[in-house]
């Protein structure tokens, strides 16, 4: 009688059958983590290009019950659009397309900051730029306004005296019934310094507050700390909405659309300008970001005409595509003379 046992050995595998499943193996683990992980990358590209003399969503993006004018023609603000999130092979497939910039998402939202605080602060700015935007066009118009303290200017602590609402009748014992009466109130104070500042808060009387007098940005000149926002002299209101926007580059556009509704003629002349730059409320026009990829969005939306501000003028003619006239901006006093001379058939200042 003989037993038979079988082998406990494992049978020998081939080291080449080795060698191509762990290189299997590798292979899908290498395609799961670049199909699914996300990667430190963001992807910009040309993003919508509304026009803000029309609607958005079935309402006009610009509201007033001031007597207004026809208008013709487009005005497209323009922006870029962000795509987060990026596994490896889409961060990859974006990189080869030449209209998209792949690049490290540190180098557009703050680490230190989460995503509510990203889009609280992109809200603001829009916010900002609504408001600095009427403020400018009717500076520009020489209308009657009232001063009112605006949202917190993004970067700047509040500083506890003056809040959002209160109207601002007098600054240093001068009376304020402009934008631009604030800041000659503010000639040759430091900051530092405390000022008297005469308010209107909702239904109360006048009352006299003390401000300390911070920095802005380099200049030496005091500043209140606030965004002081014009509306006009009556109780008539200039409304921009306009949904699913961030950020501060809208401010020209709008200021535009705002002059154009409320004085005689179209300011277009029927044509489709674009353009894109922050403004301040005394008119300043200031540069933007991604300028190439807004010149794309611009051409799509049919536009021949791009308002560039001036400190974006080289890089835009680096970028412009053919066929998109560049016109140089620096203030909103600019961008009327430049389209009123577009109208005319005449040759506006370039980039």
């Amino acid at each position: 009688m003989s037993d038979t046992f079988a082998d406990p050995r494992p049978p020998r595998v081939d080291r080449r059958t080795a060698t191509f499943l762990s290189s299997c193996v590798l292979v899908l683990l290498v395609c799961l983590i670049g199909a699914t992980v996300p990667t430190p990358w963001v992807a910009i590209g040309p993003g919508p290009a509304p026009n803000v003399l029309g609607e958005s969503e079935g309402k006009p993006v610009i509201t007033t019950n001031l007597p207004t004018y026809p208008t013709s023609g487009h005005l497209n603000m323009t922006t870029v659009q962000i795509s987060d999130g990026l596994t490896l092979f889409r961060a990859l497939q974006l990189w080869a397309d030449p209209e998209r910039q792949v690049v490290p998402r540190a180098s557009l939202f703050p680490p230190d900051e989460t995503q509510e605080q990203i889009n609280q602060k992109n809200d603001q700015d829009f916010t900002n730029s609504q408001s600095n935007a009427a403020a400018a066009a009717l500076t520009y118009l020489k209308m009657p306004t009232r001063v009112f303290v605006g949202p917190q200017p993004p970067g700047l602590p509040p500083n506890g005296v003056l809040e959002t609402g209160d109207q601002i009748l007098a600054v240093d014992g001068r009376p304020v019934d402009s934008v631009e009466d604030v800041r000659a109130a503010l000639a040759g104070t430091t900051p530092g310094q405390q000022v008297p500042v005469r308010i209107l808060r909702g239904d109360a009387i006048p009352t006299d507050v003390t401000v300390t007098l911070t920095r802005l940005g380099d200049s030496a000149q005091g500043a209140l700390g606030i965004g002081p926002v014009a509306k006009p002299e009556t109780d008539d209101e200039i409304t921009i909405s306009l949904s699913g926007i961030g950020g501060p580059s809208a401010g020209l556009m709008f200021a535009l659309a705002v002059v154009d509704k409320l004085t005689p003629g179209e300011l277009t002349g029927g044509h489709n300008i674009a353009g894109t730059g922050e403004i301040t409320s005394e008119g300043t026009v200031g540069p933007i970001g991604g300028i190439g990829l807004k010149l794309i969005g611009a051409q799509r939306a049919g536009a021949t005409v791009f308002l560039v501000p001036g400190k974006n003028c080289e890089e835009a003619r680096a970028d412009a595509p053919a066929g998109l006239q560049l016109v140089r901006v620096d203030t909103l006093t600019d961008a009327v003379q430049d389209l009123d001379m577009l109208r005319a058939g005449q040759t506006p200042s370039t980039c």
